[in-house]
């Protein structure tokens, strides 16, 4: 085989590298995902497998008294910290068949193009799982219900925004040096959005630092735009709140090239475990609407 032969198959052979085809995968996932802005991975720890579990520890309260002068034994507590345990019960996988004669006539673009394509299913079934943590939010920070939904026009949507807003405030979720809270909307509702005089589109925020794919900012928070937050019988859900309501981890555990034995090719495979839990709810508000 000549040289310019040898690096040529070198090259194509370097697509069916199971690394590469992992940190495509994950970097193309992390990069796409609405959701994955909105989320706290802070106790994500080492995930090796299906049923794993996360220890999530807070800080417990601590009760304040009157001083008068003299410090008693009993005005010490001890903590306690409170533990919640999040559950990796997700296990997705991803696979496919690669002939030789394929393989041997291709270039590092296959690895681009198939790693887009399992990132792009592993984004949408990401996606619509953390969306339906909106089943989490408090009935206090809901507006509107299934039964009586808001009935949203572009002229009266950011005045439920600023409501929206309102309930995280309310709820202390929001404060100086926190994180600016997200809103995440479907395309319908960014329609709405964006006739209203009241948004400010992400070009004329200057320095303002928003979240990736954020289109702007509204009552304050950076405004996303998922098309898997689909209408449920008309009804669309908008979602606020802040990265430490819901703590999600997830691990691309195994990416695998194998020879099958059935043809002459390899069969390249994928499984990504993941889990996601509610820990603060009151981080979180919504408004159950229709689209007049």
């Amino acid at each position: 085989m000549s040289t310019s032969n040898a690096q040529a198959g070198s090259k194509a052979y370097a697509a069916f590298i199971p690394e590469l085809w992992s940190t495509k995968i994950v970097e193309l996932l992390h990069k796409n995902c609405v959701m994955l802005q909105c989320v706290n991975r802070n106790y994500e720890g080492e995930i090796r497998q299906k049923g794993d579990t996360v220890h999530i520890r807070s800080f417990s309260t601590m009760t304040i008294t009157d001083y008068d002068g003299s410090i008693e034994d009993t005005a010490y507590e001890t903590p306690t910290p409170p533990e919640q345990e999040l559950v990796i019960d997700q296990a997705k996988m991803w696979g496919l068949k690669i002939d030789d004669i394929t393989k041997a006539q291709s270039d590092i673009n296959i690895l681009t193009g198939y790693a887009k394509e399992a990132a792009d299913g592993l984004r949408t079934t990401i996606d619509t799982f953390l969306l339906a943590k909106h089943s989490d939010v408090p009935a206090d920070n809901t507006i509107g219900t299934v039964s009586a939904p808001i009935a949203l026009t572009k002229d009266n949507i950011y005045g439920y925004m600023v409501d929206l807003a309102a309930k995280l405030e309310d709820a202390n979720a929001v404060g100086e040096g926190m994180k600016k809270p997200f809103v995440v909307i479907n395309p319908k509702i960014k329609a709405l959005v964006l006739k209203s005089p009241e948004f400010i589109h992400a070009t004329a925020l200057g320095d303002n630092v928003l979240r990736k794919g954020a289109i702007g900012e509204i009552a304050g928070m950076d405004v996303l735009v998922s098309t898997n937050f689909v209408a449920v019988s008309s009804k669309y859900y908008i979602l606020a709140g802040t990265n430490e309501a819901i703590t999600f981890a997830e691990q691309l555990t195994k990416t695998e090239t194998v020879k099958d034995k059935s043809f002459f090719g390899d069969l390249v495979r994928g499984l990504a475990v993941y889990g996601a839990k509610t820990v603060q709810a009151n981080a979180l508000a919504k408004i159950i609407a229709t689209v007049a």
